[in-house]
């Protein structure tokens, strides 16, 4: 029997106007007078899920989610070259956050994150912490120097062929080929040629599926067969990593003690070879109100039916936690 909630549909929706030509898609769903949960999704640029409503008991929390700038229902759409993501940044981000908990009249509530949503979940809880009344983060990052090399270079001995082909993509002689390979997917997606932008998507997305294959036998997210959504996220991501997310290197866990009296619980799978243990563990020894679970059998992947559990006994074990 699967650990989730039922299937619900939001209540509510709308697009949120942030004053800089953007607009963002945002649901709610639930109980209207429940705790508020706002769900942070992953990528950047990966888009809310359906799933995502189903983390929560939907009788006690009024689950708000919210496609991040230029992705998903979002305006205007990364995948549009025309676009300019010189206004996507995690501080827009953050904002963006902060504006819709104004908009939908929220004093505080919990934050779900996995992978990059964890990130924006410690980046927004640092800068506005008296917001926060408990956060649960999956798939822990912070999004560090060391952390995007692992992911475009350290993990390269792993998957030697994949990355080989990886590495062949880039046209002879591009500059960074050897040494920033984030950099140089981000000069092809956004290449004036529109085949040279769709196969740098591709490209992109052949070396990250080499891990998520290695331990999700449900295969590839079903979304990934949309080009459009591959340009998205692909130029998203490279967008966010070569500018190191707008974020001093380590910051978030420097700045740790801001997050002093609020409660966590951080999950992290054992075999998670995007986002490895050793980052979770760090956060939780600079942050003494969270706790570490170690899922043993998981991986990066929220989909893993211990995963799955681990994520709903979080949010289930903060729901009747009293208002800040």
């Amino acid at each position: 029997m699967s650990p989730l909630y039922p299937d619900i549909e939001p209540y509510d929706h709308g697009l949120l106007d942030t004053g800089d030509g953007n607009l963002i898609y945002w649901e709610a769903c639930g109980n209207p007078a429940g705790r508020p949960a706002l769900v942070l999704h992953g990528g950047p640029g990966s888009g809310c899920s359906t799933t995502a409503r189903r983390y929560f008991d939907p009788d006690a929390y009024r689950i708000i989610l919210f496609d991040q700038r230029n992705c998903g229902r979002s305006l205007p759409s990364a995948a549009d070259p025309e676009t300019d993501l010189s206004l996507n940044t995690t501080w827009h981000l953050v904002a963006d956050i902060e504006r819709l908990r104004l908009h939908l009249g929220i004093d505080s509530g919990l934050l779900l994150g996995n992978s990059w949503g964890s990130t924006l979940a410690l980046a927004y809880a640092e800068t506005h912490p008296e917001r926060v009344a408990a956060i649960v983060i999956a798939g822990v990052t912070t999004t560090r120097r060391s952390e995007i090399d692992w992911l475009y270079r350290g993990m390269a001995p792993l998957f030697p062929e994949e990355w080989h082909r990886f590495r062949q993509a880039i046209p002879a002689g591009m500059q960074g080929q050897d040494e920033d390979m984030v950099a140089a997917y981000h000069r092809l997606l956004n290449d004036p040629d529109p085949a040279t932008r769709l196969k740098a998507a591709r490209d992109w997305h052949d070396w990250e599926a080499a891990s998520i294959l290695l331990t999700a036998p449900e295969g590839l997210p079903r979304r990934w067969a949309d080009p459009a959504y591959l340009l998205t996220r692909a130029r998203i991501i490279t967008h966010y990593f070569v500018n190191g997310a707008w974020l001093e290197d380590g910051a978030l866990l420097k700045n740790a003690a801001r997050l002093s009296g609020i409660p966590g619980v951080l999950l992290q799978g054992r075999f998670d070879i995007e986002a490895p243990l050793v980052t979770a563990w760090e956060l939780a020894r600079a942050w003494p109100q969270s706790e570490l679970k170690i899922i043993e059998q998981a991986a990066h992947s929220t989909s893993n039916p211990d995963m799955t559990a681990a994520i709903v006994a979080a949010t289930d074990r903060f729901r009747d936690l009293p208002q800040k």
